[in-house]
């Protein structure tokens, strides 16, 4: 009888704890708000400060994006959250934050250690080494004895070790936290060498006083998949994530702008369009979203090549080419899931 009142207390205790769990679209609705991660200091192109205290930026516009496409507008919707590299990992899995972008490489440990989900790559990230031309190297082995920055805390610091221990180099790596300090310790040449991957750095060396000055090396330290990085235990949220993804991709590859999106709806040429623009009713119920979810979110930021644009291609103070991160038939490797 004790054994079967225990069991019955087990299963009582279990059933009222998942009756009180909340999954992560309903918490984060019920909130009014979506927590998004941004940067502890400016990162160019990708979380930069405004002059008057706001944010702008490649992954601040994917924040916005999802905002939007769950509550129709990300106005007073969405906090944008300051961390560090290594802060997005406890405070992902505390559930502090919703989402990261943050140019956060999907690698295995990560993706099964963490207790985290990794979406589809939203950035593919080719990793090279700049340094001023003064220095007169044209290969990574020339800077052997020197030092090369990179930030701490993040896949970069691993995959730089490791291309030096294969390739014998006895070469110093100094990480710094915040990207001002990385940055600030390059151009004072404390270190020989920047190490990011390869849209970063372009930035970084556009936003250099005298741009031709330095130079990024040819050798590729490693190339790696950067995804949007959420907590592991709610399917419905990481599929939701995926499909943001991927609506903006199609977008792109049918000619949808910010601009075009109302003729689209208005006259939708094919039944994917229909779906993806709310036309056609239940593909926004299936991931707990209204059909219009993909609409506003095009509406209001636009597709992908927009966002890339924008804030890294010739739209930015970078002008950044798209090469890999352009779609399938552009000489890119992105790509839309289908919308059935």
């Amino acid at each position: 009888m004790l054994r079967a009142c225990l069991g019955a207390t087990v299963v009582l205790t279990l059933t009222t704890g998942l009756a009180d769990a909340k999954d992560k679209l309903t918490e984060v609705k019920e909130r009014g708000q979506l927590r998004c991660a941004a940067h502890n200091s400016s990162h160019p192109g990708f979380a930069e400060i405004t002059s008057n205290g706001g944010w702008k930026g490649f992954d601040i516009d994917f924040c916005r994006a999802v905002a939007t496409a769950i509550f129709g507008t990300d106005d007073k919707h969405l906090e944008l959250v300051p961390v560090s590299w290594a802060q997005r990992w406890p405070l992902l899995q505390s559930g502090e934050i919703d989402v990261s972008m943050k140019q956060s490489d999907w690698t295995e440990s990560r993706d099964t250690e963490l207790g985290l989900n990794f979406t589809r790559p939203y950035i593919i990230g080719v990793y090279q080494v700049m340094t001023r031309k003064k220095n007169g190297v044209s290969k990574i082995s020339d800077l052997d004895g020197g030092t090369i920055c990179t930030v701490s805390g993040a896949f970069n610091e691993r995959m730089l070790a490791s291309y030096l221990k294969a390739h014998k180099l006895k070469i110093e790596v100094v990480t710094y936290d915040k990207w001002e300090e990385m940055t600030t310790a390059y151009v004072e040449n404390r270190c020989d060498g920047l190490m990011l991957s390869a849209p970063p750095l372009a930035v970084t060396r556009a936003n250099s006083s005298k741009p031709d000055d330095h130079v990024i090396l040819d050798d590729v330290v490693a190339i790696s998949g950067q995804s949007w990085a959420v907590k592991q235990g709610d399917d419905q949220w990481f599929k939701m994530m995926n499909w943001i993804l991927s609506a903006l991709w199609l977008a792109e590859q049918e000619g949808i702008t910010s601009a075009n999106v109302d003729q689209f709806k208005a006259t939708p040429p094919t039944p994917p369009v229909e779906r993806l623009l709310g036309v056609s009713p239940g593909g926004g119920k299936r991931l707990g979203l209204q059909d219009d979810w993909a609409y506003n979110m095009i509406k209001r930021y636009g597709n992908y090549g927009e966002i890339w644009e924008r804030n890294l291609g010739q739209g930015s103070p970078f002008k950044l080419k798209r090469g890999l991160n352009g779609l399938w038939n552009a000489g890119g490797v992105h790509f839309p899931l289908a919308f059935d």
